[in-house]
């Protein structure tokens, strides 16, 4: 059951790097007519600026342009041929803008579509990443469902586990049991130690469990990293959330154990 919960931990984890790697490479390019003049730009770059949803724009000159289309196609001799016999930079000034969700673009887009730019701006365009963001989130989806229904099996494998145990324990410990009533032991001072069972049984498991965690965060890193660019997200994460992760699966275990526990009892101690 931990298994299921560190590997939903992980999906996570994962999830929400991959989401935020696709979301920092989207920005809308709004491309200017070359007979757009740094007014009418830094006119159209004021006007987004005031929108709640932009984080920042950066303005590309027609020059910048040029040399960053030169840079792309260094390897293609033949367009890098034509754009020479042009004699002049055909390319506009180009204005990249981030917004803080994906979702956001559109808004912009839509807000460009005003009859005083439409004879300065050619073209406005944002990469197809949101779909890919929608991608995530639905291989996301499914994954967490399935690991949802594995760690319901497997805490149902674990529940029978601990209620059989439990049910041999008191077998075996009949007479002792019945003795300790017959002396006039109350109901929880005969449930006792079978609680304090579950809780050593809890904190020992959550422990050695959480050993395994940090250092298959530790295997795992590097290889993570590869593919996020990003140092220690596992790790990192494991530490800053120590408390939380260790609430939380102490917390499952226990009343796994506490109910399979108590579960036992009374169906085979008449206490």
């Amino acid at each position: 059951m931990l298994f299921s919960i560190n590997t939903l931990i992980v999906i996570r984890i994962l999830t929400d790097e991959a989401t935020k790697l696709v979301k920092e490479q989207i920005d809308v390019s709004i491309f200017f007519g070359y007979q757009a003049t740094d007014e009418d730009i830094q006119e159209v770059r004021g006007y987004i600026a005031q929108f709640p949803e932009v984080v920042s724009s950066e303005y590309f000159t027609r020059e910048q342009v040029l040399e960053q289309f030169r840079a792309e196609h260094a390897d293609n001799p033949d367009i890098i041929a034509s754009v020479d016999e042009l004699g002049e930079n055909p390319l506009g000034s180009t204005l990249v803008v981030k917004t803080r969700e994906p979702r956001d673009y559109q808004k912009i887009i839509d807000a460009l579509r005003v009859p005083e730019y439409e004879n300065i701006i050619e073209a406005k365009t944002f990469g197809d990443t949101e779909a890919a963001i929608g991608r995530i989130d639905t291989i996301t989806t499914q994954v967490g469902r399935f690991t949802v229904a594995l760690t319901i099996l497997f805490a149902a494998i674990a529940f029978l586990i601990i209620l059989n145990t439990i049910r041999v324990s008191i077998y075996t410990q009949r007479t002792e049991i019945s003795i300790k009533k017959l002396v006039g032991a109350t109901n929880w001072f005969v449930r006792g130690p079978y609680l304090v069972e579950a809780l050593v049984f809890s904190s020992v498991s959550v422990a050695i469990t959480s050993g395994l965690l940090y250092f298959g965060f530790r295997f795992l890193d590097p290889y993570v990293t590869v593919v996020f660019e990003r140092p220690g997200i596992l790790t990192g994460y494991f530490l800053s959330n120590i408390l939380f992760l260790l609430v939380i699966q102490f917390g499952a275990v226990l009343i796994l154990t506490t109910l399979s526990t108590l579960l036992a009892m009374r169906r085979y101690l008449r206490v």
